[in-house]
């Protein structure tokens, strides 16, 4: 699993080491060193190419983070090895993929069109698995808002609260979410039975993002009023949303938004 150490990562190596042999990459921390299932791989300075051909891996799980060049020429380098040894790739992608369009939420085989350099980079790496690999070995597995216990989002949400800052939300803007911990589950769903394609694992329902911060606010129990900064990108709702319609999960793994924000408060 290559960003082991990131949030995303880190939940996926706790979901998975139990029931695989799984090794992961981080790029600091000494928590990590003395552990032999990790290896440091710094996204700059070192050869992905050298590491898979060191592990040998029978599954590929992207959550790279780092610089957008060094980001793509990685996975051009992990595409090749595949090719040549067969193995299979995960790669997590985002509902960015979608970010130019705004009418209406997206499927899995829907057009993808992005205005972000950051879902404009997913297009490419997604292009890429897409042409040079046989549809049995990808999986694309495109995420919206991720929250958790843990994320970064929940604890900045807690830090504006508490120090009385403004909390920036978007009125008009219609999402869904996911947790840390359900994402999960999924993919080693998806994993374990061999599954390929392209995925969308967010929320089965959709909800304004300022109603959904404000829910996840309430639940976090800290004596002291929001203040919002309400952002305006149009002046009608728009969606940034992904729904599963061509490959949906069992209904046993899916979330609502509402059980995203319970699952956000626990630890």
């Amino acid at each position: 699993m290559l960003g082991a150490s990131g949030f995303l990562g880190a939940a996926l190596y706790k979901e998975l080491y139990r029931y695989y042999d799984t090794y992961g990459t981080y790029h600091s921390g000494k928590i990590y060193s003395d552990n032999k299932h990790f290896f440091r791989y710094d996204l700059i300075a070192d050869d992905i190419f050298e590491l898979l051909k060191k592990l040998k891996p029978s599954v590929i799980i992207s959550a790279l983070r780092g610089p957008f060049p060094d980001q793509l020429e990685a996975h051009q380098l992990m595409t090749e090895y595949a090719a040549r040894s067969g193995c299979r790739i995960v790669f997590l992608s985002s509902a960015n993929v979608f970010d130019a369009f705004s009418h209406y939420p997206s499927y899995e085989n829907d057009k993808t069109l992005s205005e972000s350099i950051y879902g404009k980079l997913k297009i490419r790496i997604e292009t890429l698995l897409m042409r040079h690999l046989p549809e049995k070995q990808y999986a694309i597995v495109r995420l919206p808002m991720v929250f958790g216990a843990q994320s970064s989002r929940v604890r900045e949400l807690k830090n504006s609260l508490l120090l009385g800052e403004p909390i920036e939300v978007f009125p008009h803007l219609i999402i869904n979410t996911t947790t840390d911990s359900k994402f999960s589950q999924q993919l080693h769903y998806i994993i374990n039975r061999k599954l390929y394609g392209i995925f969308h694992l967010g929320s089965t329902d959709l909800i304004h993002h300022k109603e959904f911060i404000h829910d996840l606010i309430t639940m976090f129990e800290i004596n002291r009023p929001p203040i919002y900064k309400n952002v305006y990108t149009s002046n009608f709702d728009r969606y940034l949303a992904v729904l599963p319609r061509d490959n949906k999960l069992p209904k046993h793994l899916g979330i609502t938004n509402e059980e995203v924000v319970a699952g956000s408060q626990k630890s």
